[in-house]
């Protein structure tokens, strides 16, 4: 078992760092709130510190899961960041969704200190981190990549590493662009389905079955057509994710029409007052 230290408390974080604990390891987490650090503390068993720095003192592993570039930075460097506290040899692990370009200059500036860095975001939502069933796509070197991978496992189905930094964040890219086309074209086939005065349930219980079928429709289908969208991934850390993917797409030369135009229908999905909804939300904005 390893000493492991855990940095941002969300929907994510929080359940994540809990099966570490419950797995045997030594966890202390720090949250920017830390009320929710003291809360996780009490139910897990484990300790918290009121800074990121604080927090990592000693510890052979330190996950990160916050929301943003600027958020990642602000964990990680400055002289009360993370990188200011870990020891030589320690691996840093972010579950964030960033940047390519934030996780090679976190690789870099982590170098610096003799620190491993191995960028490795998730798929699975809030049900994945709370089922400990997450796929994790990672990147960087093999033999720091080695080490953290069976503490990765504490909450993962699946993780592997697919290239050097930021290989696990043009994954997780890859990722989205793929969710944001199956997820309009469900949406546009329930709306059909329902303007054509079918069964929408009986119609899925068919298609699934066949070559339409996906982890989207079997999921998300029945609240969809119940018109519930007040769970999930929310539309505004999609447009997020999307926003990463575009301007990546930029620098690389890959054409994304269908990604650049689902991210335009998430922005009316906010416009509509629907940031925190789900992102199979989709189809509520094909009603109006």
């Amino acid at each position: 078992m390893a000493k492991v230290s855990f940095l941002g408390l969300g929907v994510m974080g929080f359940p994540m760092a809990g099966h570490l604990a419950a797995k045997g390891h030594a966890v202390t987490v720090y949250n920017r709130t830390a009320a929710k650090a003291q809360a996780w503390a009490g139910k897990h068993g484990g300790s918290w510190a009121a800074t990121p720095r604080e927090a990592v003192e000693g510890a052979e592993f330190v996950m990160v899961c916050v929301g943003n570039d600027d958020d990642l930075r602000s964990v990680v460097l400055g002289p009360d960041g993370a990188l200011a506290g870990m020891a030589k040899g320690a691996v840093l692990v972010d579950h964030t969704t960033a940047s390519a370009n934030v996780a090679r200059e976190l690789h870099a500036e982590a170098a610096k200190s003799g620190i491993a860095f191995v960028d490795a975001p998730v798929s699975g939502g809030q049900a994945g981190a709370e089922n400990g069933v997450l796929t994790v796509m990672c990147g960087g070197e093999e033999a720091p990549y080695a080490r953290a991978e069976p503490v990765i496992m504490a909450y993962a189905r699946a993780c592997r590493l697919l290239g050097g930094p930021g290989a696990g964040q043009l994954t997780k890219m890859v990722n989205q662009i793929c969710i944001a086309g199956l997820v309009q074209g469900l949406a546009e086939g329930l709306n059909f389905a329902q303007k054509a005065g079918l069964d929408g349930r009986a119609v899925v219980d068919v298609i699934s079955k066949g070559a339409a079928g996906s982890w989207q429709m079997s999921n998300r289908y029945e609240t969809m057509l119940d018109d519930k969208f007040d769970f999930g991934f929310a539309v505004d850390w999609m447009r997020k994710d999307l926003g990463i993917c575009l301007d990546e797409a930029k620098r690389n030369g890959a054409r994304l029409p269908v990604t650049a135009l689902v991210d335009q229908f998430y922005g009316e999905v906010q416009d509509m007052g629907g940031g925190r909804w789900d992102t199979s939300s989709l189809l509520r904005r094909l009603k109006h």
